[in-house]
């Protein structure tokens, strides 16, 4: 008995030992094992770090097909050269946000250190908006702040929609968020807005809401002249538009306007079509080399005008200033029933004259509209290559410039025509006034990103070249390749 207690005690004694002896190197395993898992956190820790510092539009792909959450290489440009401190206050009440807007306005503040944006909960914050504005500021919102100077891009705006009449609804078309913020961006960062003034008082053709809403976005200011009652043009003209008056100017506002194109002036002038008698408008043009022709321009090369309309126009870009972005888009310009613009044989020397927009060498001209029985070239119409609009140009001291576009059909100023070339004629509008109006005011051309097609112009050639295509040849193809076939599994 006193043997096996003595065992016992001897094996326990062995037993505590080897655990003893275990322990120890367990625990010198268990340590390093620990450290090793430390080391691993903070490895994973500082690349979450890391990571989380780069800027999401290198960490998210943005995989929408319209890429709604990416800002375009013109914005980035433009951010770069910020050097004023901008907010960007995201009016939205928590748990509302629209996911587009949130992504949108992150990809600006890692664009710029200029750039901040600051939530604000209307719920939390009730009088914030009043500071800025007294319109009622829905979700979504925002307000572009630099100083003293702010401006409120609505939740409404950032959207495009289209208004159905007969339904009562309303189809969301478009995304403008980036146009929108580069365009607020540009407002509170400049000292200077350029007043466009358009003429009144002759039944002119009123600009229409979507390029008034283009113009604003582009920071400039409408407004209209009545020259009647003013002495003269306004010192603070950026550009005078004069649109298609029905009945002729006075001789006392014709002298008013060279008075102030000849001090280095800004024109943007349209004119159609019309059986008055134009005479104080046309020694406008003439004073600077050109007149309109009597009559409308038709096409005969399929080219050149749309699907069996021959007066409805699609020119030539012709290379200058202002059409260089839309040649290099490959953009088209549509102008139903227009006017030949004719550059006088003699002009003064110090005029310069280039064509924007010309016809094909096939074109003709109807005169006598009123009484016309066909579409087709008569042997009485005058018939060559066309210029549709024009650029002048005239140097009157080192400072001053006198700068005109000028284009033979105010259609440029129509939201259908507009829309049927994607809004073409608006971006040409647009660019003749970045041509004409020097200000400080950099304007960002961001065009909204479209959430349905665009429309597609097929001038008449392109159409039966491809009907031809579509319904002659590849069946006729399919079948040959077919008789080929059969003839030869007929041999076998």
């Amino acid at each position: 008995m006193k043997t096996e207690m003595k065992m016992d005690k001897i094996n326990i004694k062995d037993t505590l030992k080897k655990m003893g002896k275990i322990n120890k190197k367990t625990l010198k395993n268990g340590s390093f094992s620990m450290l090793y898992t430390v080391i691993l956190i903070a490895v994973v820790v500082v690349i979450n770090l890391i990571v989380g510092e780069i800027p999401e539009e290198y960490t998210q792909i943005d995989l929408s097909q319209q890429k709604l959450y990416t800002i375009s290489d013109d914005t980035k440009d433009f951010l770069s050269t910020l050097d004023q401190d901008v907010t960007i206050y995201y009016v939205v009440q928590n748990g509302n946000e629209d996911d587009v807007v949130e992504k949108m306005l992150t990809r600006y503040e890692e664009g710029s250190s200029h750039i901040t944006v600051e939530k604000k909960d209307p719920v939390l914050y009730p009088n914030f908006t009043s500071q800025y504005t007294s319109e009622e500021v829905s979700d979504n919102s925002l307000i572009v702040v630099n100083g003293e100077s702010s401006k409120l891009i609505g939740y409404d705006t950032l959207y495009e929609a289209d208004y159905d009449y007969y339904t009562g609804s309303s189809t969301t078309t478009g995304f403008d968020g980036e146009g929108q913020i580069d365009s607020a961006i540009s407002y509170v960062t400049s000292e200077n807005l350029p007043i466009l003034y358009t003429l009144e008082g002759h039944n002119e053709i009123e600009l229409n809401s979507d390029l008034t809403g283009s113009l604003e976005k582009a920071n400039y200011q409408v407004m209209s002249l009545n020259l009647l009652t003013e002495d003269a043009v306004p010192e603070d003209t950026g550009c005078l538009i004069i649109a298609s008056p029905q009945t002729d100017i006075s001789s006392d506002e014709a002298e008013k306007i060279i008075s102030y194109l000849e001090a280095g002036g800004k024109a943007m002038i349209f004119t159609d079509y019309n059986t008055e008698e134009m005479t104080n408008l046309n020694s406008v043009l003439e004073n600077y080399g050109v007149v309109p022709k009597d009559g409308i321009v038709f096409e005969n090369d399929a080219k050149h005008y749309v699907t069996q309309m021959p007066y409805y126009l699609v020119p030539n870009l012709d290379s200058s200033e202002i059409t260089s972005d839309l040649i290099a888009d490959s953009r088209y310009i549509l102008m139903p029933a227009a006017q030949a613009i004719s550059t006088l044989d003699s002009y003064r020397d110090t005029l310069t004259i280039e064509s924007l927009l010309s016809t094909s060498e096939d074109a003709y001209i109807k005169t006598d509209v009123q009484n016309m029985t066909t579409y087709e070239k008569e042997d009485t119409d005058e018939n060559g290559q066309f210029q549709l609009g024009v650029m002048i140009t005239e140097t009157v001291d080192d400072e001053n410039e006198t700068q005109i576009a000028y284009y033979g059909s105010s259609s440029l100023l129509d939201s259908a025509t507009d829309q049927q070339v994607s809004g073409g004629n608006t971006e040409l509008i647009i660019d003749s006034l970045g041509w004409m109006c020097e200000n400080d005011v950099p304007v960002i051309d961001v065009a909204s990103k479209s959430l349905v097609m665009d429309y597609l112009t097929i001038p008449e050639y392109d159409a039966g070249y491809w009907s031809a295509i579509t319904c002659g040849v590849i069946p006729v193809l399919f079948l040959i390749i077919g008789g080929i076939i059969w003839f030869k599994r007929r041999k076998q």
